[in-house]
């Protein structure tokens, strides 16, 4: 072997290592900001409604008063929220059936506007 082949090979193998250690703090990186994204929405209410019913909005407009963060997806128009939605329902064993909306997530506790209106805020604001 030359001591051109050698050198090149001993390039080659640092700028391996160092773009393989580079891969891997990126990937932490991305974990690192996946774990705080959850963490963050675990800290916001999540609002799956409809931004032409009453309840959605009045609900939103007393959050919005009583300075409550909250998340509010439309489930006309995003068809990922709505399967969202429906999923996180059907895991709390929530009836799909007659819906009342809105659906409300708060912190992991899933419920929807099926009681008197002050009642299901009530379950929002204690």
């Amino acid at each position: 072997m030359t001591f051109k082949y050698i050198e090149m090979k001993k390039k080659v193998s640092l700028f391996l290592l160092f773009f393989t250690l580079f891969q891997f703090n990126l990937k932490a990186q991305a974990i690192e900001k996946i774990g705080k994204l959850n963490e963050e929405t675990k800290k916001v209410i999540l609002i799956y409604g409809s931004p032409d019913c009453h309840y959605c909005t009045d609900t939103k407009n007393i959050l919005i008063e009583n300075k409550i963060d909250f998340i509010f997806y439309d489930i006309d128009t995003d068809k990922a929220a709505l399967n969202e939605m429906l999923a996180k329902l059907r895991k709390a064993n929530i009836n799909t059936n007659n819906l009342g909306i809105p659906v409300i997530d708060k912190y992991g506790e899933v419920f929807t506007n099926n009681t008197a209106f002050d009642d299901f805020i009530k379950k929002i604001i204690p």
